[in-house]
């Protein structure tokens, strides 16, 4: 009986030392089926001289199949993270080597912007994270790179006849904690005069994906004017993937949007 509860007690301490590594979660899953199906066995006082080797040696190799299955598990657990990450790096270089200098996708021919299309349902595919709102990464400043539908983010400001007047300079969205988002566009008329359109808004997470932002209406500055104007609106978009560099979006009309953070 001794020899059983240090057999149990040492395997006690192996399942704490289990629990206490993050990356190994799967195999410690594993390990605890395992333990739980190892019970020490019950020996009469006939029996257990006779037996007790034979449990001992049975329990040893059972205790040397679940360390095995253990390592297995987390190997695979490890190797498909790995896996993961690298593929996700190199999607995310190939996007903004894509859309760099493109205007912010306006300048892009139709199939470019299939191959934009198809690189980001690959990254959302990664499912990384499985629930980017609960993810702090989403708040920071970012620059607006790409644009499916290049009014999507600017308005008539990004329209073709805006974009000859306007040159943009920048757009930015900043998100902060708990719910502020602000989009800014800022421009040159025809390389003069300098002018930026502001809207200020508040999000509602309306699942693990999609966010709700209501804006006031925009705020216009050109030049000494300065005036706020027309009305506010709402916009619904869903997070489909976040990182450390970029954010992607997809809004409720079907247009795709690539955040670089600043």
């Amino acid at each position: 009986m001794a020899l059983g509860r240090s057999i149990e007690l040492s395997l006690q301490r192996f399942h704490h030392r289990s629990h206490s590594c993050s990356s190994m979660a799967p195999s410690t899953a594993a390990l605890s089926h395992g333990l739980v199906a190892f019970r020490r066995p019950r020996l009469s006082s006939s029996s257990a001289s006779s037996s007790r080797s034979t449990n001992l040696r049975s329990s040893g190799f059972q205790c040397r199949e679940i360390l095995q299955s253990t390592r297995r598990v987390g190997a695979i657990a490890d190797g498909g993270v790995a896996i993961g990450a690298e593929e996700a790096n190199g999607l995310v270089e190939q996007l903004l080597s894509m859309v760099q200098s493109s205007d912010r996708g306006a300048a892009l021919r139709s199939e470019h912007h299939q191959s934009v299309a198809e690189i980001v349902r690959k990254l959302e595919g990664l499912n990384i994270p499985p629930e980017p709102l609960q993810s702090p990464l989403i708040f920071g400043d970012w620059d607006v790179e790409y644009c499916s539908n290049p009014t999507a983010p600017g308005g008539y400001y990004r329209s073709a006849l805006g974009r000859f007047f306007l040159a943009t300079e920048a757009m930015i969205q900043t998100v902060k904690a708990p719910d502020f988002v602000g989009n800014s566009v800022s421009f040159s008329l025809l390389g003069i005069l300098k002018g930026q359109v502001s809207l200020k808004g508040k999000l509602v997470a309306l699942d693990e994906k999609w966010i709700e932002i209501t804006f006031d209406p925009p705020f216009l500055k050109l030049g000494p004017i300065e005036a706020q104007y027309g009305k506010s609106s709402k916009v619904k978009i869903a997070v489909l993937y976040v990182d450390e560099k970029i954010r992607l979006g997809r809004g409720s009309r079907g247009a795709v949007f690539v955040f670089k953070r600043r």
